[in-house]
């Protein structure tokens, strides 16, 4: 037996051929995965921050939490967007919808001032908002800094857990 042919006999007329030529799918499929590969961590969410570090801090489970930015340079962003002042509670109440249960977490730089962190916290807490968890790194028992952020246990606006 030889190689299939594509003629049937000497009359020139032509056997239709089964086989499927996978190399323009393995090529579209490698092309797509290296896409995916480039563009996945563009799609990460929030303004980048040096968080500060916490040894006792207590990771909270949480699926979709309510980030709260305030950067280096005292500018408070809602998740990736930059937001003023006015319209940073209102951003905040239209993504908890009914669920006032939901922690916001406060991520501020390290470089920031304190007082604006502050000051944005007492503002959540003073317009309804008490479910709040602050953002640090994680230490590990070496000393250094672990990758992952962890919301500190989240603390009424009281004060108290």
């Amino acid at each position: 037996m030889g190689l299939p042919t594509r003629f049937k006999n000497n009359n020139d007329l032509y056997q239709p051929l089964a086989d499927i030529n996978v190399t323009p799918l393995v090529d579209v499929m490698l092309v797509l995965l290296i896409i995916f590969m480039v563009t996945a961590p563009l799609l990460a969410k929030g303004v980048k921050v040096n968080l500060p570090q916490a040894s006792a801090a207590q990771p909270i489970n949480q699926k979709d939490p309510i980030v709260v930015t305030v950067g280096k340079d005292g500018k408070v962003s809602l998740g990736a967007d930059p937001v003023s002042d006015a319209a940073l509670i209102d951003g905040i109440r239209a993504m908890m919808g009914d669920d006032h249960t939901r922690v916001v977490h406060v991520r501020g730089d390290t470089e920031a001032v304190y007082g604006e962190v502050v000051a944005v916290m007492d503002k959540l807490a003073t317009n309804g908002i008490t479910h709040i968890a602050i953002m640090t790194n994680s230490r590990s028992k070496t000393g250094g800094a672990a990758k992952a952020p962890v919301p500190a246990t989240a603390v009424p606006a009281g004060g108290t857990k």
